[in-house]
Protein backbone atom coordinates (compact mmCIF):
# COMPACT_ATOMS: atom_id res chain seq x y z
CA UNK A 1 0.00 0.00 0.00
CA UNK A 2 1.16 3.23 -1.06
CA UNK A 3 0.25 6.11 1.57
CA UNK A 4 0.59 10.14 2.07
CA UNK A 5 -0.11 12.27 5.33
CA UNK A 6 -0.55 15.39 4.94
CA UNK A 7 -0.12 16.52 8.63
CA UNK A 8 1.90 15.80 11.33
CA UNK A 9 -0.14 14.16 13.63
CA UNK A 10 -1.00 11.46 11.08
CA UNK A 11 2.58 11.11 10.01
CA UNK A 12 3.62 10.26 13.41
CA UNK A 13 0.06 7.47 13.71
CA UNK A 14 1.65 5.76 10.85
CA UNK A 15 4.86 5.83 12.55
CA UNK A 16 3.74 4.52 15.81
CA UNK A 17 2.25 1.65 13.68
CA UNK A 18 5.82 0.45 12.49
CA UNK A 19 4.14 1.39 9.17
CA UNK A 20 6.87 4.47 7.93
CA UNK A 21 7.99 2.39 4.77
CA UNK A 22 4.17 2.55 3.39
CA UNK A 23 4.79 6.30 3.10
CA UNK A 24 5.55 7.80 -0.37
CA UNK A 25 4.69 11.67 0.53
CA UNK A 26 3.83 13.50 3.76
CA UNK A 27 3.94 17.57 4.44
CA UNK A 28 6.81 19.45 4.97
CA UNK A 29 6.50 19.46 8.90
CA UNK A 30 6.50 15.75 9.52
CA UNK A 31 9.28 14.99 11.07
CA UNK A 32 8.82 11.47 12.53
CA UNK A 33 12.09 9.40 11.80
CA UNK A 34 12.77 7.15 8.62
CA UNK A 35 11.00 9.79 5.87
CA UNK A 36 14.11 10.16 3.73
CA UNK A 37 12.53 8.24 0.84
CA UNK A 38 9.12 10.62 0.93
CA UNK A 39 8.16 12.81 -1.56
CA UNK A 40 7.61 16.17 0.30
CA UNK A 41 4.04 18.04 -0.29
CA UNK A 42 4.87 21.42 1.22
CA UNK A 43 3.58 22.87 4.24
CA UNK A 44 0.31 21.36 5.45
CA UNK A 45 -1.96 24.22 5.04
CA UNK A 46 -0.18 24.59 1.36
CA UNK A 47 -0.32 21.36 -0.01
CA UNK A 48 0.81 20.54 -3.50
CA UNK A 49 -1.90 18.62 -4.95
CA UNK A 50 -1.00 17.64 -7.95
CA UNK A 51 2.59 16.61 -6.49
CA UNK A 52 0.64 14.76 -4.11
CA UNK A 53 -1.44 12.97 -7.14
CA UNK A 54 1.77 11.88 -8.94
CA UNK A 55 2.78 9.89 -6.03
CA UNK A 56 -0.22 7.66 -6.80
CA UNK A 57 -0.97 6.99 -3.13
CA UNK A 58 -3.91 4.26 -2.28
CA UNK A 59 -4.55 5.98 0.98
CA UNK A 60 -4.42 9.71 1.86
CA UNK A 61 -4.53 10.81 5.00
CA UNK A 62 -6.10 14.11 5.55
CA UNK A 63 -7.45 15.92 8.78
CA UNK A 64 -9.06 19.02 9.82
CA UNK A 65 -7.18 19.31 12.89
CA UNK A 66 -4.75 22.39 11.80
CA UNK A 67 -7.22 25.37 11.29
CA UNK A 68 -7.44 25.87 7.37
CA UNK A 69 -6.93 22.58 6.23
CA UNK A 70 -10.76 21.88 5.01
CA UNK A 71 -9.60 23.91 1.77
CA UNK A 72 -6.76 21.13 1.43
CA UNK A 73 -9.26 18.25 2.22
CA UNK A 74 -11.57 19.62 -0.15
CA UNK A 75 -8.71 19.88 -3.23
CA UNK A 76 -8.05 16.30 -2.79
CA UNK A 77 -11.48 15.21 -2.88
CA UNK A 78 -11.95 17.00 -6.36
CA UNK A 79 -8.79 15.60 -7.25
CA UNK A 80 -10.29 12.09 -6.46
CA UNK A 81 -7.70 10.62 -4.34
CA UNK A 82 -9.17 7.86 -1.83
CA UNK A 83 -8.92 10.05 1.47
CA UNK A 84 -8.99 9.04 4.99
CA UNK A 85 -10.26 12.03 7.49
CA UNK A 86 -9.23 12.52 11.17
CA UNK A 87 -11.14 14.98 12.93
CA UNK A 88 -10.20 14.86 16.19
CA UNK A 89 -11.33 16.97 19.46
CA UNK A 90 -10.86 14.58 22.36
CA UNK A 91 -8.17 12.14 23.93
CA UNK A 92 -10.80 9.16 22.85
CA UNK A 93 -10.86 10.46 19.52
CA UNK A 94 -7.19 10.39 19.33
CA UNK A 95 -7.47 6.68 20.69
CA UNK A 96 -10.00 6.29 17.52
CA UNK A 97 -8.09 7.73 15.12
CA UNK A 98 -5.27 5.18 16.15
CA UNK A 99 -7.31 2.53 16.01
CA UNK A 100 -8.97 4.31 12.84
CA UNK A 101 -5.45 4.26 10.44
CA UNK A 102 -4.68 0.66 11.74
CA UNK A 103 -7.64 -0.71 10.33
CA UNK A 104 -7.33 1.27 6.99
CA UNK A 105 -3.51 -0.07 6.93
CA UNK A 106 -4.45 -3.63 7.88
CA UNK A 107 -2.54 -3.26 10.87
CA UNK A 108 -5.19 -3.40 13.53
CA UNK A 109 -3.28 -5.36 16.25
CA UNK A 110 -0.57 -2.32 15.87
CA UNK A 111 -2.95 0.07 16.26
CA UNK A 112 -4.44 -1.58 19.23
CA UNK A 113 -1.50 -1.82 21.10
CA UNK A 114 -0.50 1.69 20.38
CA UNK A 115 -3.76 3.34 21.97
CA UNK A 116 -3.84 0.70 24.82
CA UNK A 117 -0.42 1.64 25.35
CA UNK A 118 -0.78 5.65 25.11
CA UNK A 119 -4.18 5.51 27.14
CA UNK A 120 -2.15 3.68 29.86
CA UNK A 121 0.79 6.24 29.60
CA UNK A 122 -1.43 8.89 29.95
CA UNK A 123 -3.82 7.95 32.68
CA UNK A 124 -0.52 6.94 35.07
CA UNK A 125 0.30 11.29 34.67
CA UNK A 126 -2.22 12.05 36.67
CA UNK A 127 -1.31 14.11 39.83
CA UNK A 128 -2.85 15.35 43.04
CA UNK A 129 -3.57 18.91 43.35
CA UNK A 130 -4.60 21.18 46.31
CA UNK A 131 -6.90 22.55 43.42
CA UNK A 132 -6.97 21.52 39.79
CA UNK A 133 -4.44 24.07 37.75
CA UNK A 134 -5.72 26.16 35.98
CA UNK A 135 -3.78 26.37 32.33
CA UNK A 136 -3.38 28.24 29.46
CA UNK A 137 -2.03 26.50 26.05
CA UNK A 138 -1.43 29.16 24.03
CA UNK A 139 -0.63 28.61 20.56
CA UNK A 140 0.32 32.22 19.28
CA UNK A 141 1.74 35.39 20.48
CA UNK A 142 0.05 37.79 17.73
CA UNK A 143 -2.50 37.96 18.30
CA UNK A 144 -2.95 35.61 21.66
CA UNK A 145 -4.47 32.17 20.30
CA UNK A 146 -5.11 29.51 22.90
CA UNK A 147 -6.55 26.32 23.11
CA UNK A 148 -10.48 26.25 23.99
CA UNK A 149 -13.58 23.84 25.59
CA UNK A 150 -13.31 22.08 21.60
CA UNK A 151 -9.65 20.88 21.72
CA UNK A 152 -7.82 17.70 22.73
CA UNK A 153 -5.80 19.82 25.09
CA UNK A 154 -8.54 20.70 27.27
CA UNK A 155 -9.43 16.81 28.17
CA UNK A 156 -5.86 16.04 28.27
CA UNK A 157 -5.21 18.53 31.06
CA UNK A 158 -8.22 16.49 32.83
CA UNK A 159 -6.98 13.44 32.60
CA UNK A 160 -3.97 14.99 34.45
CA UNK A 161 -5.98 16.65 36.74
CA UNK A 162 -6.18 20.01 35.57
CA UNK A 163 -7.99 22.45 34.32
CA UNK A 164 -8.14 24.10 30.53
CA UNK A 165 -8.47 27.54 31.90
CA UNK A 166 -10.60 28.52 28.99
CA UNK A 167 -12.42 25.24 28.63
CA UNK A 168 -16.39 27.15 28.84
CA UNK A 169 -14.93 29.34 25.75
CA UNK A 170 -16.89 27.53 22.38
CA UNK A 171 -14.54 26.49 19.60
CA UNK A 172 -11.10 24.49 19.28
CA UNK A 173 -9.07 27.96 19.73
CA UNK A 174 -9.76 31.70 19.71
CA UNK A 175 -7.90 34.83 19.74
CA UNK A 176 -7.75 36.45 23.11
CA UNK A 177 -7.48 40.17 24.10
CA UNK A 178 -4.69 40.19 27.01
CA UNK A 179 -7.54 41.09 29.60
CA UNK A 180 -9.27 37.85 28.61
CA UNK A 181 -6.20 35.98 29.55
CA UNK A 182 -5.66 38.06 32.92
CA UNK A 183 -9.54 37.12 33.71
CA UNK A 184 -9.31 33.94 33.13
CA UNK A 185 -6.98 33.61 36.55
CA UNK A 186 -4.24 31.18 35.14
CA UNK A 187 -1.49 29.53 37.62
CA UNK A 188 -0.16 28.51 34.08
CA UNK A 189 0.94 29.74 30.51
CA UNK A 190 2.40 26.92 28.25
CA UNK A 191 4.27 28.29 25.03
CA UNK A 192 3.77 26.01 22.38
CA UNK A 193 3.54 27.78 19.05
CA UNK A 194 2.33 26.53 16.35
CA UNK A 195 5.23 26.92 13.37
CA UNK A 196 7.25 29.06 14.86
CA UNK A 197 11.14 28.45 14.86
CA UNK A 198 11.63 29.09 18.14
CA UNK A 199 9.51 29.67 21.34
CA UNK A 200 10.31 32.29 23.43
CA UNK A 201 8.42 32.62 26.91
CA UNK A 202 9.55 36.28 27.49
CA UNK A 203 7.20 37.61 25.25
CA UNK A 204 4.24 35.83 26.87
CA UNK A 205 6.45 37.12 30.51
CA UNK A 206 6.60 40.92 29.06
CA UNK A 207 2.83 40.67 29.41
CA UNK A 208 3.19 41.43 33.04
CA UNK A 209 0.76 38.80 34.06
CA UNK A 210 3.37 37.49 37.06
CA UNK A 211 2.11 33.78 35.99
CA UNK A 212 4.56 31.16 35.26
CA UNK A 213 5.33 30.03 31.94
CA UNK A 214 6.71 26.94 30.15
CA UNK A 215 7.64 26.21 26.56
CA UNK A 216 6.56 22.83 25.42
CA UNK A 217 7.24 21.91 21.85
CA UNK A 218 3.96 21.92 19.19
CA UNK A 219 5.19 18.35 18.41
CA UNK A 220 3.83 17.43 22.16
CA UNK A 221 0.42 19.24 22.43
CA UNK A 222 -0.85 20.41 18.81
CA UNK A 223 -0.61 17.32 16.92
CA UNK A 224 -3.37 14.85 18.31
CA UNK A 225 -1.10 11.67 17.65
CA UNK A 226 0.77 9.40 20.02
CA UNK A 227 3.27 12.28 20.78
CA UNK A 228 0.96 13.71 23.05
CA UNK A 229 2.27 11.34 25.56
CA UNK A 230 5.30 13.77 25.44
CA UNK A 231 3.15 17.44 25.93
CA UNK A 232 1.36 15.25 28.83
CA UNK A 233 4.86 14.61 30.52
CA UNK A 234 6.00 18.05 30.07
CA UNK A 235 3.00 19.30 31.62
CA UNK A 236 2.85 16.99 34.53
CA UNK A 237 6.77 18.50 35.40
CA UNK A 238 5.67 21.89 34.91
CA UNK A 239 2.19 21.97 36.93
CA UNK A 240 3.90 19.77 40.10
CA UNK A 241 6.59 22.66 39.99
CA UNK A 242 3.39 25.32 41.01
CA UNK A 243 3.13 26.34 44.35
CA UNK A 244 -0.79 26.70 44.68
Amino acid sequence: MRVASLVSSNTDIVAALGATPLLVATDDYSDAPGLEHVTRLGKDLDIDVPRLAAARPDLVLGSLSVPGMDRVIAEVQAAGLPLLILDPVSVPDVLRDLRAVGEALNLPAQAEAAARTLEADLAALRGTYARPPRVVVEWWPRPIIAATRDSWVTDLLAGLGAVNAFAERPGRSTPLHLHEVRDARPDLIVCSWCGARKLRPEVIEARGLGVPVTCIPESGLGRPGPRLIEGARALRAAMDALTL
